[in-house]
């Protein structure tokens, strides 16, 4: 094939790029490698060309000219070999291996970027190195932020954080390797990452120029993410770069694809596109980007980024190339971890490692492999100087072992050579690099099956780290607890006014964010596991040179990566804060057992030398701070605590973090498994607070194997000071007691506690382990209870006897002996106020020392050796002593003293006035002061006369205490006198007339001391009301004691008649009055009125008028000049009898004038006369004096009577008066005949009563109902008259209609008397006239009787048969006597029974008023009604799905006038809706005997509208889609159950008729009756009765006229009856044919069912509202009404009963005597006349 000529041109122009104008369009970049190991840069601008398809030779002129442009310059390269410019095989070479020999076509070379081409000139010589091939000048503001000093592990660190952001981009199928090979004179770093090459964009001039580093400007996008912070944040970083710009460009972007979709490469691209947008950006920029990422995918796939083509079109579209550039750079790292300031210091590490450095790099678009050559010679010579540096580079072919290690083709491999290595341990590196990288070595958080795996593949002289054992990471891991960490997310951000004025717009100086674990390192058969870690690294040879107490609690790893140098104590939130207790000793130990593992993300910057956090940035503070609580203000970081997804603070931290801690312990933690020997198990009784313990089960060990000694009971041991709580002070030496283990053998989390009797306490005072039948329990008493930890610590050492001896001997000195009170020369020498007056008594007054101070002795002190001076060393120091004092007086531990003043005064009895407890203190130089307050606390202390003993004790001490005594008299000066104190708080209580009881005065001085009496004084007794003398001195008697200190006075009689004036408390005080200038005295007192000594009624008595039974309706005993007596006569009038100077005010008097003490009981004595409220004869004076008797006193006598009434004084009659009642006579007013025929009757005789004046008293008249009995009887002993019947009087008379007269002849005499009152009585004589025996032929006369006839006397005598019908004329009379008495009884209570009739019947109607006009103000009254019927439809529409809830809902929505309301036009409603009950309990009885099926069924008035309700499909089924369902649904209430429908014309109504005048139509059910013709107890009515119906249903009607009452109800309860208890509806049982009910939950149904159990009804009937006042006091009334209706009732039932049995009688007896005058007759023939055949007629028929 034939070369191309290139065209020829005129004349020749310039096309290198001289100056750095960028306006000239597209530049062709190009670096050019020359044979003779030169290079040089070639940049040819697009105008300039004349076609972009140019000779070879042309190409090579330009080349040449720049050549020797080059080498004129001053830095240009030295004397090289030759180029053959011109020879005929010279060709050109790009990075692809493509040789151009004839042209250059520029449209193969993208402009703006750097093409390497290698220049051959036919020679066959070719170099492998070219002279300042690559250009690593560094930025000058890096230079600046080089770190000052590098260790040989940091800077090797450093490469390796460079391969190991290179490699974690690679894709799941690519190789993650990391090789590092160390050697004595090479130092090789091999990564399998993307490598480099001679392009722009990856250029390996990037590695070795400081600063252009891909990643720094990265480190912002590294905040935040998923920890441990390996990946990039799940977010995209051009949301805050473009903003709203980005909406701006998206119809832009549309445009490119359109145009680029016809590629169908694109379209198998797009799902693997869109996929990592879901990973790379968020929801808002993903739509942008999607399509110009597949663009720029679909030229990676083709190897070739020739967007030419598309130039016309992206032109158009300009701001999609930032967009483009900001993809690419998203595409490159998007999975490469971001370190930040890590990267950086490639140079620079390496030139620390060794003298010179190779850098080879390949990608896999590259075949060939780029070098870089570094001298750290070059880079010194350049660093800080204006000069650029350039060094060398090349291009080979990669060898095997390199295309072996990276099977993919890019890798990256730096090797040092001369590196500075001294002493390596490769064994030790491996296992720090290990602990660097170990989440990148073995993770389980970058992979979502959260499985462990090997992110990366490092290998240190060919051996992978991952199997590796040891290193700090692992051995920690290795030991820590299975149990659950406990983890929090923190993010700290600046407030915005200091973020704003330190680095604003930076996101990485305004967040960050750091993930802490906590993880729990139990303690294992006693021995920590922190300190096996230390151990097993102390035996790697990895050794950190700390103990258990130094460790590292904290450590810190960036980005994943550890920084070694980062080893903190712990956190303040993991340190615990409460230090007191044993509880508190616990958790404090437990919290040392917790190492926290932070990982951080890029927000927080490491220190120059990249081994730790910066120290001073606010971030690392806020972190190093975390669980202090912030300042309120001037707070720079805040933090925002998360943990599980949860916010906290700090408070919630802390608790949350000490619960975790109290779990990992209870459940991890093994102090100690056993003892040595075999324990004894105690179960609960156990002082755990005093053990310090929290298990209620421990085993007792007497011998124990720690720290590779026995520990036995009884051994001697010292536990330094500070080791435990209690032994802060000095050194504890003590006795080994018992080992306590808590829990069971086995269990976890238990503690060990060593029992310790301290050298000080007594043996017998130790604890004490029994056992009694095999239960164990352990008693702490005064020994120690010491963590086991103190043995750990070695804190704990045993004694040898030697020391233990000298310890008992200065323990011994050291005791104190004696407690001393400081004399007054020492308390000089101390400048204190504390010397007791104890040598000479004082007067009371005596100021008192204002302190008083007492010291303690040692044993080695003795009175009489110790000097007047004070002296320090016999006193015993506190804590604070000076170390020059000789120890021998001293006690180190501080002793409380106690001091108690008590005062024995003139009753010898002691008092306790003040005790104080104080520790020792300071005072002028000396120490072990014991300073007790006194005269400044009590300046009055030695006011009060006696013996003040001041005790100083030390409590629970056998050493003496110190006691002093100071005397203190009282002032001789009399001040004031006082009773005795036996009396001084008594209140006396005296009676005028009487003595008060002795009493004794005592004289006191100004201090209210006790003095005696010189002499007996005089004085007065006066009264404080009116000043007036009580008691006269002359008449008391006066006694002083044998000591003259009280003068006792007896026989003080009070005498007078003012006392009215203080009732009536009669509280007073008696006033004790000296006759000399003394002040006086006074004491409480009651003066009562003397006994009752006589009762005063005026004016004197003139008249008396009573009457028998009358009431003193008002008798009010007060001063007054009458009493009026009101006797209740009926209920027209009231009698007032006014009795003068009757009962008048009764004044009780005592002998001095003083009115009667209220509630003083008065026996009184009555004649005639009664109390009527029954509660005796003994009355009580009221508040004024007097006795009130209204309406108690009833005269009880009859007419004419003697009445009294007394009143006594004891046995002394202190008032009496006599009176007499009224006379009154009965007389017969009508005239009885003297004689009368035997067998006739007296008739219409009239009795009257008349009074003292022959006047009818026409007040006599009975009126049972008014409690007025005025009956008459008749009695007679000659005949049957007994007095049974009585004759009411009427207005003072009474008219006997009949009186029947005896048979026999003779005088008849009859008693007429009063019914109460039997003085009221009349003794009647008539005289009975024998009827006359005449002859047959006689005339018949008639007997006064018309029925019966005279009789004729016979001729002769017939002595047989006379006999015998005399015998049956007796018997015949007899019967006639007993029928003429059982019919005067039979109409007698015929005659009360038609009164009960005609009662009942005024009842009744009265009720019906009564519930009539109730049931009216019903219906005006619906506010209440309302608010509970709204109640029950809201429970009905509740019942989802349902008929009744659709219909209630439909009624609140659609008015009737709706054309929808068609559907309702014939649904009467809900049975639940259609009526009231008045009571609550009976709507629920009603509604659960019907049952909620029964309460929500739909009433219709046909079955016509019924039927409209449900449509039906072919098979059967309800359609749904129809009908009423169909309305449900439109209204969103579908219905889904079963409902019943009441049909109103299909019911058979009741036909019995109605009540009358009944508004609400109930129906008129006769009442049931039992058999003894009562209505059953406890009957409330019918329940179809019992409920109401608002006005507008009233109104409803069927087509018949029907209402609701006689069809729906009656067909719903029938005749059910209502019961007030279960026992009443049991009772009634047999008569309750349709079921019953009772208010208390009972509910008997027809037929013999019964209904147990009890359900709270969900539906029942609305409770109308009838609480008005009105209403409530007409249902009393109702109520009493009914009372009295069965009464009347029952009544009824006992007159019939009575009545049909004497009716019964009556017919026997006149059966009798029919069969008597039928063997009469035949035997009365001859002998008498004829018998009237009408007697017997007469009798029956006669008035009863």
């Amino acid at each position: 094939m034939e070369e191309e000529v290139p065209p020829q041109r005129g004349k020749k122009r310039s096309i290198v790029e001289i100056s750095g104008d960028n306006d000239l369009g597209a530049i062709y970049k190009f670096k050019i490698l020359l044979p003779n190991g030169t290079s040089l840069g070639l940049n040819l601008h697009e105008h300039k060309l004349s076609n972009l398809l140019m000779p070879l030779q042309e190409f090579i002129g330009l080349v040449r000219t720049e050549y020797f442009r080059t080498r004129r310059q001053p830095e240009s390269p030295g004397t090289r070999q030759k180029i053959m410019w011109k020879s005929k095989d010279i060709f050109l070479v790009d990075a692809s291996e493509n040789r151009m020999k004839h042209t250059v076509n520029f449209r193969k070379f993208e402009p703006h970027k750097c093409h390497i081409l290698q220049l051959n000139d036919g020679s066959g010589q070719s170099a492998d190195t070219f002279k300042n091939m690559w250009d690593l000048t560094p930025d000058t503001d890096l230079l600046a932020e080089l770190p000052e000093e590098y260790a040989f592990e940091t800077a090797l660190a450093d490469l390796i954080d460079n391969s190991l952001q290179a490699v974690w981009s690679n894709g799941m199928s690519e190789r993650r390797l990391i090789s590092v090979d160390i050697v004595e004179d090479r130092i090789s770093i091999f990564d399998s990452g993307p490598g480099m090459d001679g392009s722009d964009e990856n250029s390996i001039v990037k590695w070795g120029k400081m600063g252009a580093s891909l990643h720094r400007s990265s480190k912002a996008q590294a905040i935040g993410g998923k920890p441990p912070y390996l990946k990039c944040p799940q977010q995209c970083s051009l949301c805050k770069k473009e903003g709203k710009k980005q909406k701006k460009g998206k119809k832009k972007i549309i445009g490119i694809t359109h145009f680029m979709l016809n590629n169908s490469v694109v379209k198998t691209l797009k799902f693997n596109v869109v996929n990592f947008l879901q990973r790379i950006f968020c929801r808002h920029c993903q739509p942008i980007y999607e399509m110009p990422l597949i663009i720029y995918a679909h030229a990676c796939v083709r190897r070739k980024r020739d967007y030419r083509k598309n130039m016309r079109q992206m032109r158009e579209f300009r701001w999609s190339w930032e967009i483009w550039d900001a993809l690419y750079c998203l595409f490159e790292i998007e999975f490469k971890p971001f370190f930040g300031m890590f990267g950086y210091g490639g140079p620079i590490a390496s030139m620390h490692l060794g003298r010179c450095a190779l850098v080879s790099s390949k990608t896999k678009e590259s075949k060939k492999v780029y070098t870089l050559h570094l001298e750290r010679e070059a880079l010194l010579s350049s660093s800080g100087s204006d000069l650029t540096w350039r060094t060398s580079g090349g291009i080979r072919n990669p060898s095997e072992e390199e295309t072996e290690k990276s099977p993919h083709g890019s890798f990256t491999k730096v090797e040092i050579f001369k590196p500075k290595i001294e002493r390596l341990n490769v064994f030790q590196l491996q296992r720090k690099l290990k602990d660097i990288y170990f989440p990148y070595i073995q993770c389980d958080e970058v992979c979502d099956t959260g499985k462990t795996n090997t992110p990366v593949e490092f290998q240190v002289n060919g051996l992978d780290l991952a199997e590796i054992d040891g290193g700090e990471v692992g051995t920690t891991n290795l030991h820590s607890s299975n149990g659950p960490e406990f983890v929090l997310q923190l993010r700290f951000y600046g407030n915005q006014d200091n973020v704003a004025t330190k680095s604003p717009g930076l996101r990485s100086s305004q967040e960050a964010n750091a993930r802490l674990k906590c993880v729990y390192f139990p303690i294992v058969e006693g021995k920590e596991n922190l300190e096996t870690i230390l151990e097993k690294l102390e035996a790697e040879g990895c050794g950190t040179n700390e103990n258990y107490d130094t460790f590292s609690r904290v450590s810190i790893r960036r980005l994943g990566r550890l920084l070694p140098d980062a080893r903190w104590s712990l956190l303040p939130f993991m340190e615990h804060k409460l230090k007191k207790g044993d509880k508190g000793q616990l958790l404090k130990r437990c919290c040392r057992r917790v190492k926290c593992f932070i990982d951080t993300d890029a927000g927080f910057n490491p220190t120059p030398s990249k081994t730790d956090l910066a120290h001073h940035n606010p971030f690392t503070k806020a972190l190093k701070d975390f669980g202090n609580k912030p300042p309120e203000k001037g707070r720079e970081i805040n933090v925002e605590i998360l943990r599980d997804g949860k916010s906290l603070t700090l408070l919630q931290l802390e608790k949350e973090y000490l619960d975790w801690i109290s779990q990992m312990h209870d459940l991890y933690d093994e102090e100690i498994d056993s003892g040595e020997d075999q324990p004894v198990i105690v179960v609960g009784s156990l002082n755990k607070k005093q053990l310090g313990i929290s298990s209620d089960v421990v085993r007792v060990h007497e011998i124990i194997r720690r720290k590779g000694k026995s520990w036995k009971r009884g051994q001697k041991i010292k536990v330094l000071k500070g080791a435990c709580p209690g032994c802060h002070k000095s050194n504890v030496f003590a006795t080994l007691e018992y080992i306590l283990l808590e829990g069971f053998q086995g269990d976890a989390g238990g503690e060990a506690r060593l029992i310790c009797r301290p050298l000080s306490l007594p043996d017998e005072d130790g604890c004490i382990l029994a056992v009694d039948d095999g239960a164990a329990s352990f008693d702490c008493r005064g020994s120690l209870s010491l963590p086991i930890s103190v043995i750990d610590s070695g804190k704990c050492l045993a004694v040898e006897s030697s020391e233990w001896l000298f310890q008992l001997e200065k323990q011994r000195q050291k005791a104190p002996s004696t407690i001393d009170i400081l004399s007054e020369r020492h308390c000089l020498e101390l400048e204190v106020d504390g010397a007791l007056p104890v040598d000479a008594p004082v007067h009371a007054g005596q100021v008192p020392p204002k302190e008083i101070v007492a010291v303690v002795r040692p044993a080695s002190f003795v009175s009489s050796s110790a000097s007047k001076n004070l002296d320090q060393k016999y006193i015993i120091k506190d804590n604070f002593a000076s170390k020059n004092l000789d120890q021998k007086y001293i006690i180190k531990d501080n002793l409380e003293l106690s001091m108690e003043v008590k005062l024995m005064d003139g009753t010898k009895d002691t008092k306790h006035i003040y005790s104080k407890c104080v520790t020792p203190s300071s005072r002028n130089g000396f120490h072990g002061l014991y300073i007790f307050p006194l005269g400044c606390k009590f300046p009055q202390l030695f006011q009060k006369a006696g013996v003040y003993t001041f005790t100083v004790f030390l409590k629970g001490s056998s050493f003496k205490s110190c006691e002093k005594r100071v005397l203190v008299k009282a002032l001789p000066k009399v001040s004031s006198w006082r009773f005795s104190s036996d009396i001084q708080n008594t209140v006396y209580s005296v009676r005028a007339g009487s003595c008060l009881p002795p009493f004794s005065i005592a004289c006191y001085d100004s201090y209210e001391n006790q003095i005696p009496f010189t002499s007996i004084p005089e004085f007065i007794i006066k009264s404080n009301w009116n000043g007036g003398v009580l008691a006269d001195f002359d008449k008391m008697k006066l006694e002083l004691s044998s000591d003259n200190l009280t003068l006792k006075v007896k026989d003080v009689l009070i005498e007078s008649s003012d006392l009215d004036k203080i009732r009536p408390s009669y509280a007073t005080t008696l006033v004790l009055c000296p006759r000399d200038e003394l002040p006086s005295i006074s004491v409480a007192c009651e003066v009562n009125p003397g006994p009752l000594e006589r009762a005063i009624a005026q004016p004197p008595v003139s008249d008396n008028q009573l009457l028998p039974g009358c009431v003193i309706e008002e008798l009010v005993l007060e001063v007054s000049s009458h009493i009026v007596i009101i006797l209740p006569h009926d209920d027209q009038f009231i009698h007032t009898i006014v009795l003068c100077m009757l009962f008048l005010p009764l004044f009780m008097f005592d002998a001095y004038g003083n009115h009667a003490r209220e509630g003083l009981e008065v026996q009184f004595n009555v004649d005639g006369f009664c109390f009527q409220d029954h509660n005796g004869l003994k009355r009580k004076v009221d508040d004024r004096g007097c006795i009130d008797l209204s309406g108690l006193l009833r005269v009880t006598t009859g007419y004419g009577k003697n009445v009294s009434l007394s009143v006594l004084s004891g046995n002394k009659v202190v008032f009496k008066q006599e009176l007499q009642t009224e006379k009154r006579e009965l007389r017969a007013a009508s005239i009885v005949p003297q004689s009368c025929a035997a067998g006739s009757q007296l008739e219409n005789i009239v009795f009257e009563i008349i009074n003292s004046k022959g006047e009818v008293d026409e007040t006599v008249h009975e009126e049972e109902k008014h409690g007025q009995f005025h009956t008459l009887t008749i009695m007679s002993d000659s005949f049957y008259l007994d007095g049974s019947v009585r004759f009411a009087f009427r207005n003072g008379r009474c008219i006997i209609p009949t009186i029947p007269l005896p048979r026999k002849q003779g005088d008849f005499t009859f008693l007429a008397a009063h019914s109460c009152h039997p003085e009221l009585s009349l003794a009647v004589k008539v005289s009975v006239v024998e009827v006359l025996k005449v002859k047959q032929e006689d005339v018949q006369l008639q007997y006064p009787n018309e029925n019966m006839l005279l009789l004729q006397d016979s001729p002769a005598p017939r002595h047989v048969e006379n006999s015998l019908v005399e015998s049956l004329m007796n018997d015949e009379k007899e019967i006639e006597d007993d029928i003429c008495k059982i019919g005067l009884f039979i109409g007698d209570n015929e005659r009360k029974l038609e009164l009960l009739h005609k009662q009942k019947g005024d009842i009744e109607q009265s009720i019906e008023k009564l519930q009539a006009s109730v049931e009216y103000d019903s219906f005006n009254n619906h506010r209440g009604y309302l608010s509970k019927k709204e109640s029950v439809m809201r429970c009905i529409e509740k019942k989802d799905k349902s008929a009744a809830a659709f219909f209630c809902n439909l009624s609140r929505e659609i008015p009737f006038q709706d054309p929808v309301s068609q559907l309702m036009k014939d649904i009467v409603g809900v049975v639940a809706l259609l009526a009231t009950v008045r009571i609550n309990r009976l709507g629920r009885m009603l509604a659960e005997y019907l049952g909620e099926d029964q309460m929500l069924a739909v009433v219709c008035r046909s079955y016509e509208a019924a039927s409209k309700l449900e449509k039906y499909e072919w098979d059967g089924k309800v359609d749904r889609e129809h009908a009423l369902y169909a309305v449900a649904k439109t209204f969103g209430k579908p219905i889904n159950d079963r409902f019943l429908v009441i049909c109103l014309e299909n019911i058979r109504p009741y036909i019995g008729g109605f009540q009358d005048n009944d508004p609400q139509r109930k129906l008129n059910i006769p009442n049931p009756i039992l058999p003894t013709g009562e209505m059953p107890p406890g009957f409330l009515g019918y329940a179809v009765n019992m409920v109401d119906l608002e006005s507008h249903h009233l109104l409803t009607r069927t087509t018949a006229g029907h209402g609701l009452r006689e069809t729906l109800f009656y067909c719903l309860f029938g005749e059910l009856q209502v019961y007030q208890t279960r026992e009443d509806m049991k009772k009634a049982c047999f008569y309750a044919r349709h079921g019953a009910v009772s208010l208390d939950g009972g509910i008997m149904k027809g037929n013999g069912v019964i209904s147990f159990g009890c359900r709270e009804p969900q539906i029942w009937f609305p409770v109308a509202n009838l609480e008005s006042p009105k209403n409530v006091r007409i249902l009393e009334v109702i109520e009493e009404k009914r009372t009295s209706l069965r009464l009347v009732h029952n009544e009824i039932g006992k007159l019939t009963k009575i009545i049909n049995k004497a009716q019964k009688k009556l017919q026997k007896k006149i059966s009798r005597c029919r069969k008597l005058m039928d063997r009469l007759e035949p035997c009365m023939k001859g002998h008498y006349l004829e018998y009237n055949t009408n007697t017997i007629n007469s009798l029956e028929n006669s008035p009863k």
